[in-house]
């Protein structure tokens, strides 16, 4: 059985999902389908939910159609048991997250076993920097997004990130400047890696929870497919047999992503197996010419794509947003490209770059890629 919550982000709707879920936490409810206000999900909601399901989530779909995963009431409290053990005891979080996405959902859930109420960021009509307040909480959870405007403002909003004992920061890679950046200003960032179908984040810093296993599955190369496994995985996805038995098996989850272990067992996110550019027959990681873009002076985000090409295959485009507003010059795209270039090589060179004011996002502060493709993809009726 299950009970669908609209919520709109303000404090009715959300005291009713944290009651919701409290009562499905303990078996006592329907197992809770969060979503947006006049968003209903696109899952199956008649299909067999599993015994011991507490929560059905809904994914960004950035990649494939939405699903719903299957959360058990076990796989949540392991998460929200483990993250407080990696922090240092349960405390009082600030929900700054939409609860619809896991990251904002695990933010209520932490509550509930910590035994106190959530603190809201009422974000209804958009993340507002200088509403941005500690209300005297421990911990909260950010995207990269929510975190540079929060640098960018200073003063007030400034102060209150560093009164947090831990930021966790997720929902996309971070860019290393970035977090160099909050880690200077005082601001006590965690970053963190998972997703939905690991109850949220399930690596903080490089190195998994409490019971958390990861594997990095490869063809003799350093870096290959993550695997993750342990208490936090969800059980599948919603009327989905034929994909969830793809995805979970004997006990680990397949990864859309790379990455690589290092000696000292932290993990290393390199980006996602189908962002992978092939272009002239090389292949080029997107990650990684990102990575060179955001290193150069005045770059705060970088999103790189493959666009077909009728020569190459598909070549190399970014878009590149500053630091600052107004904090990179008309013109410096090309030594934007040459600095790829003589890093990575011709290939990984970007053929084409923008900058932008904003990075397109979708769900929880995702970068947009098919967003990006399209400002380089010719549009239909052109010559």
């Amino acid at each position: 059985m299950l009970s669908t919550l609209s919520c709109d982000g303000g404090p009715e709707s959300t005291a009713s999902l944290v009651a919701a879920v409290g009562r499905a936490l303990e078996g006592a409810g329907a197992a809770v389908v969060p979503v947006a206000a006049a968003a209903p999900p696109t899952f199956d909601l008649a299909a067999h939910v599993p015994e011991g399901t507490a929560v059905v989530i809904a994914t960004s779909g950035s990649t494939s159609h939405p699903k719903g995963v299957l959360l058990s009431a076990e796989a949540l409290r392991a998460s929200a048991r483990a993250t407080h053990t990696r922090l240092g005891g349960p405390g009082r979080w600030l929900l700054a997250l939409p609860p619809y996405h896991v990251a904002g959902l695990q933010v209520l859930v932490r509550s509930l076993l910590a035994g106190t109420s959530p603190v809201l960021h009422d974000a209804r009509g958009g993340f507002r920097a200088e509403d941005f307040r500690s209300a005297g909480c421990r911990y909260t959870a950010l995207v990269p997004t929510q975190l540079i405007r929060l640098l960018r403002a200073g003063g007030p909003a400034l102060e209150a990130l560093r009164e947090f004992d831990a930021v966790l920061l997720g929902g996309t890679r971070v860019p290393p400047e970035l977090l160099g950046r909050a880690r200077e200003a005082g601001v006590r960032v965690v970053t963190t890696y998972g997703m939905s179908e690991t109850a949220g984040g399930c690596v903080y810093d490089g190195v998994p929870l409490d019971g958390v296993r990861v594997r990095v599955v490869s063809d003799g190369d350093a870096e290959g497919t993550i695997l993750l496994g342990g208490p936090t995985l969800a059980t599948g996805y919603l009327g989905e047999p034929e994909l969830t038995a793809r995805a979970f098996a004997d006990g680990w989850f397949r990864t859309d992503d790379l990455g690589r272990r290092h000696p000292d067992g932290r993990l290393e996110v390199l980006g996602r197996a189908d962002d992978v550019v092939i272009t002239g027959g090389v292949k080029v990681s997107p990650s990684a010419v990102e990575a060179v873009l955001r290193e150069q002076p005045g770059v705060g985000d970088a999103c790189v794509v493959g666009v077909a090409d009728d020569d190459w295959g598909q070549i190399v485009v970014a878009v590149v947003v500053p630091a600052e507003p107004g904090g990179l010059r008309p013109g410096v795209e090309g030594e934007l490209a040459d600095a790829v270039r003589a890093r990575l090589g011709r290939a990984a060179a970007p053929k084409a770059v923008r900058l932008l004011t904003d990075m397109p996002t979708r769900g929880v502060g995702k970068p947009d890629r098919r967003a990006v493709r399209a400002l380089f993809e010719p549009r239909r009726g052109d010559g």
